[in-house]
C-alpha cells in the first residue's frame, strides 16, 4: 500500500496502478481532498501578485471546481459516453480527479515573472493528461480518446461556468 505523498507522485507521473489503487480505496476520499486544497493553496501563492482577491478567487474556485468537474464527469461519462464497462460514482472520480491535480503544487511558482506562465500554461497541460488517466481508470474506459472527449467536454462546461462566475464576480465589485 502506498502513502499519501507516494500516491501523489504517482498520480502526477501517471501510473495506472497507483490510480487504480486510489479509485478503489474508499478512505482516500478525504486525502484526494486534501490534494486539491494544497494545489489551491499553490495555486493562490503563484497568483497573489494578483492581489488577495484573486489568491481568493484562485482558491475557492478549485475547490468548487473539482467537485463540479467530478459530477460533469460522471454526468457525462456514464450518462453520454458510456461503454458496456463503465460502472462508476462519484467517490471514485472525486478521488481519482482529485490526486490527478498533484501537478497542480507547481502552480507555487506561477508568480515569478516570465517564468511562471510557462510553469501554469505546462502545468495545465500536465493537469488535463492526468485528469484524462484518472477518468479513463475510473470509467472502466479501454479508449483514452473517449476519455479526452469526456474530459474535453467537462472542461469546456466547468470553464464556460467559471469565467461566467468570474465575470459576475468582477461586475459586482
Amino acid at each position: 500500500m502506498t502513502n499519501f505523498v507516494q500516491r501523489m507522485i504517482g498520480a502526477a507521473t501517471l501510473n495506472v496502478p497507483v490510480v487504480e489503487e486510489i479509485e478503489a480505496d474508499t478512505d482516500y476520499t478525504t486525502p484526494a481532498l486534501g490534494v486539491v486544497v494544497l494545489a489551491a493553496f499553490a495555486a493562490a501563492i503563484g497568483g497573489a501578485a494578483g492581489g488577495i482577491q484573486n489568491a481568493a478567487v484562485l482558491l475557492v474556485s478549485s475547490l468548487f471546481g473539482w467537485v463540479f468537474w467530478a459530477f460533469l464527469t460522471w454526468v457525462i461519462g456514464t450518462k453520454f459516453l458510456p461503454t458496456p464497462d463503465t460502472k462508476s460514482d462519484m467517490g471514485e472520480l472525486l478521488r481519482t480527479m482529485g490526486f490527478a491535480q498533484s501537478p497542480g503544487l507547481l502552480r507555487v511558482f506561477g508568480g515569478i515573472p516570465v517564468i511562471g506562465r510557462v510553469v501554469d500554461f505546462v502545468v495545465l497541460l500536465w493537469l488535463l493528461v492526468a485528469m484524462i488517466v484518472a477518468v479513463r481508470q475510473s470509467l472502466d474506459y479501454t479508449s483514452t480518446v473517449r476519455a479526452v472527449a469526456v474530459v474535453g467536454i467537462g472542461w469546456v462546461i466547468n470553464s464556460a461556468i467559471w469565467l461566467f462566475s468570474l465575470s459576475l464576480l468582477r461586475a459586482g465589485g
